[in-house]
């Protein structure tokens, strides 16, 4: 009979360089107790950085495969930690965290911390957080200091990747200075700002958009056409339809493009895209790409009785009634 592993043994490995971390010690450092979170950090401080960073990578993947282990109590600890890569990667553990009170912590992180690593984390959490003050799960007051830190940040000379990301991050939100800046950074000459645009118009869900998402579906830059198709995507851009399957039909295409066409299909939906997906299905013999495209329809499948039920729940406000009739 195989010895019961103990967290205390699990950490004595970790302390250990010379050994390699058995994917099954990951689930021991998921949702810690006070008492075990302090065991971590009191041999965090004896492990050797590149150990360090092999834990937090396996912890991320894990974390991406398995929808039970939670680690934002080693995220949360780790965001002090003196190594900007530590910092970043606690930052990542916390990609599901809804909790407002991170808010203050990630904006000083974002403004003032001394590497860029946590900062681009930092920026990309925060993003999310607009989005839940805009569902009203986070306080109007808190969801503005975090507006206002993207927007400084967008307007500074400070890194230009941070910048773009800011601006990405912002879109989420529904503050009327936001579509100025999209605009701005829609018409410079940059291509990278073009494709930052573009992102943030996807991610704004604002129809407004349409028009300049769709004009740049065969651009001849492929971050500019990525970026586009996904927007494309995400703003259920109906008119994009014909242009994505045209896309798909260019056999010289890059692969990301062709893969980020499929997914804005299912997420647009209709005859031709349906047709299209499983047509596709039925020729391809690439294991992985089909598992994809069979993804991509049953996201096909999940947009059209999504839309369905919302035209089966429209309130009585929403309908027009002829009272002649």
């Amino acid at each position: 009979m195989a010895a019961k592993i103990s967290f205390q043994n699990v950490l004595d490995h970790l302390a250990d360089s010379k050994k390699d971390i058995p994917q099954s010690h990951l689930k021991f450092y998921s949702d810690l107790d006070p008492k075990s979170l302090q065991l971590f950090l009191d041999v965090w401080t004896r492990v050797q950085l590149p150990r360090k960073l092999i834990l937090l990578d396996a912890l991320l993947s894990q974390l991406e495969a398995d929808t039970v282990v939670y680690y934002e109590d080693i995220g949360r600890a780790l965001l002090d930690d003196s190594d900007g890569e530590v910092r970043a990667r606690a930052i990542r553990l916390l990609v599901e965290s809804d909790d407002p009170k991170l808010a203050g912590k990630l904006i000083n992180i974002f403004l003032y911390d001394e590497e860029l690593a946590p900062r681009m984390e930092a920026v990309q959490l925060l993003g999310e957080f607009i989005l839940l003050g805009e569902l009203e799960k986070v306080k109007e007051d808190q969801q503005r200091k975090i507006e206002d830190a993207l927007i400084s940040v967008i307007h500074s000379e400070d890194d230009s990747i941070l910048r773009k990301r800011a601006l990405e991050s912002l879109s989420f939100s529904s503050r009327p200075e936001v579509a100025a800046l999209i605009e701005s950074a829609f018409e410079r000459v940059d291509p990278a700002w073009i494709a930052s645009a573009l992102r943030a118009m996807g991610r704004s869900h604002d129809e407004r958009w349409n028009e300049n998402v769709v004009s740049m579906l065969l651009d001849e830059d492929p971050l500019i056409k990525f970026a586009a198709v996904e927007a494309a995507g995400q703003l259920i851009i109906e008119d994009a339809v014909p242009i994505l399957l045209q896309i798909l039909e260019d056999e010289e295409e890059d692969d990301d493009v062709a893969i980020a066409a499929i997914w804005a299909l299912s997420q647009i939906g209709g005859d031709e895209a349906r047709t299209y997906l499983v047509a596709l299905i039925d020729q391809t013999e690439d294991e992985e790409l089909v598992e994809f495209l069979e993804d991509a329809l049953e996201n096909l499948n999940f947009t059209e009785e999504f839309n369905k039920f919302e035209l089966l729940t429209l309130d009585e406000d929403d309908v027009e009634i002829d009272e002649d009739e």
